[in-house]
């Protein structure tokens, strides 16, 4: 089915799925407000040091502070993917919402401590509760989508994850853009205060959203199942048609082992899906995502006004969101193996670029600088930055999608302890005070990247959920994928009508 026609039959569905990425709204939002408050003056000042006629953030502190937002992350995916199996999509929800209120309320508090070290680490307290309680939002988000999305509609459904983050680190950055002029501490309190009008995203939709169909069959609530898919799909489409398919897709997969646990994911064929998803988890990172993210204090630190570099985020930022946007159609269009090695190539050439002009410094330098990181931004923003959220979504079994996608979380949220903590040792005047040269870096990280996609991922776009399954029960190389055929799937949908009419007649419709 093409996208404008799958856009009209399953409009009702989606309209659940917009209100869904509200909470990926919370996750961009929070991301760039705690992440880039290192920029605004005021904050600088209450929490940082003097050196060289200026106020700057400690490398130790900033690492520590970059690095324990990803580390609570890591701890919220895993308890995300093991609660949510157990009480709900809903419910988990709702406790990641808890959560982070209270961590907005620590790190606004923080300022009030008069020791600077003690108020450092009650900062870095609310940051790590802060990334524990958002990892469990967003891995409950991903799973949800992942689940209930028809194949047509699931690789567009899924780039709406970047697309969102971005929007909510666009109202963050003007956020901070405007507060930063403010010379006293209101200007971080007041960015830091404002986190608490989105946290209320996931206590809402903990109420609105019906419980995900694929949790209820796997709870035997048939009963709950068709009432979450009429919600979900009808009248346009046939809720009972739909409930059956997903009933034989999960008790095929029951049959291999009724219990669902972490060490399932690396048995059998789904060791090379689990892989395939943690690899995804790593594109971000390999693209230079963590140093994108923190532009505004990257920039600063080659030579560019405090202003100027909140500019360039809000412009990246916009950039990124139409980039994005457009996504919806080159992932509708394109296989995910040839849109994201493309992307990442010219990311790797952009990066390489950066590096080179770190060799002069001069005035030119930190707009060139400014610049690369605006195109890679849009580059991966139309390839391996929506298809990174694609790919994971796909390559799981639909058993095993809310452990899979806590293990990927924790590989992305370890990956991004390591680079967060590493990166301003590159770049801080304090450190190695590389600059632009701090490319050079992402230019191995991106060809890295685009090798293991080569060699390591197979092209499931268009493949159905049976599909994928049978793709990797017979070990088909990634390599020569995009030509394959599931010859089976004919076998399977004749059995699946027989068993449907078989149900239809002894019920006497």
């Amino acid at each position: 089915m093409s996208l404008r026609k799958s856009i009209r039959q399953y409009s009702k569905l989606l309209v659940y799925s917009f209100s869904m990425t509200t909470a990926i709204l919370l996750w961009g939002y929070d991301l760039v407000v705690v992440g880039s408050i290192t920029a605004i003056p005021a904050f600088q000042r209450d929490f940082g040091q003097f050196l060289d006629d200026e106020w700057i953030i400690p490398a130790l502190w900033l690492s520590l502070w970059s690095a324990f937002g990803p580390l609570g992350q890591a701890l919220g995916a895993v308890t995300g993917g093991w609660l949510q199996d157990r009480i709900g999509r809903r419910i988990n929800l709702f406790i990641g919402g808890v959560i982070v209120t209270i961590s907005v309320a620590i790190v606004f508090l923080a300022n009030r401590i008069p020791d600077m070290d003690g108020r450092r680490t009650m900062f870095l307290v609310g940051k790590f509760l802060q990334g524990y309680a958002t990892a469990i939002i967003k891995i409950q988000s991903l799973t949800y989508i992942s689940e209930i999305m028809p194949t047509s509609l699931r690789g567009p459904a899924m780039a709406l994850f970047p697309t969102f983050t971005l929007l909510g680190q666009l109202i963050g950055a003007v956020v901070i853009f405007v507060v930063s002029d403010i010379e006293s501490e209101r200007s971080y309190l007041i960015a830091l205060g404002s986190q608490w009008v989105l946290s209320i995203s996931p206590f809402v939709l903990a109420f609105a959203m019906p419980e995900s169909p694929a949790y209820l069959v796997r709870k035997k609530n048939m009963d709950g199942a068709l009432k979450s898919l009429n919600r979900l799909f009808a009248p346009k489409n046939n809720p009972h048609e739909a409930l059956e398919r997903l009933r034989i897709s999960i008790e095929a997969e029951e049959k291999v082992a009724e219990k669902v646990t972490y060490a399932d994911c690396f048995n059998g064929a789904n060791r090379r899906r689990t892989f395939i998803v943690i690899f995804a988890n790593f594109l971000p990172p390999f693209f230079g995502l963590p140093l994108l993210s923190s532009a505004s204090y990257f920039l600063q630190q080659v030579g560019m006004s405090s202003s100027n570099s909140l500019l360039f985020l809000i412009v990246g930022i916009v950039l990124g969101l139409l980039s994005n946007a457009a996504s919806v159609w080159t992932i509708s269009h394109i296989g995910r193996r040839k849109l994201t090695i493309t992307t990442l190539f010219l990311s790797a050439a952009l990066w390489a670029g950066m590096g080179i002009s770190g060799f002069w410094h001069n005035s030119f330098t930190p707009w060139f600088t400014g610049a690369m990181a605006m195109v890679i931004i849009v580059v991966c923003g139309m390839g391996a930055w929506p298809t990174s959220y694609v790919v994971m979504s796909e390559s799981s079994a639909l058993r095993l999608r809310a452990k899979s996608q806590a293990i990927g979380g924790i590989a992305a949220y370890l990956s991004a302890i390591v680079t967060n903590f590493v990166l301003p040792y590159f770049y801080n005047p304090d450190a190695a005070d590389l600059g632009g040269k701090t490319g050079f870096l992402f230019t191995a990280l991106s060809l890295t990247g685009a090798v293991w996609m080569w060699l390591l991922v197979p092209e499931m776009k268009g493949r159905s959920v049976d599909e994928i399954n049978h793709l990797f029960e017979q070990r088909v190389p990634a390599r020569g994928s995009s030509k394959w055929k599931d010859h089976t799937e004919g076998v399977r949908m004749n059995g699946l009508i027989i068993q449907s009419s078989g149900q239809q007649t002894s019920s006497g419709v």
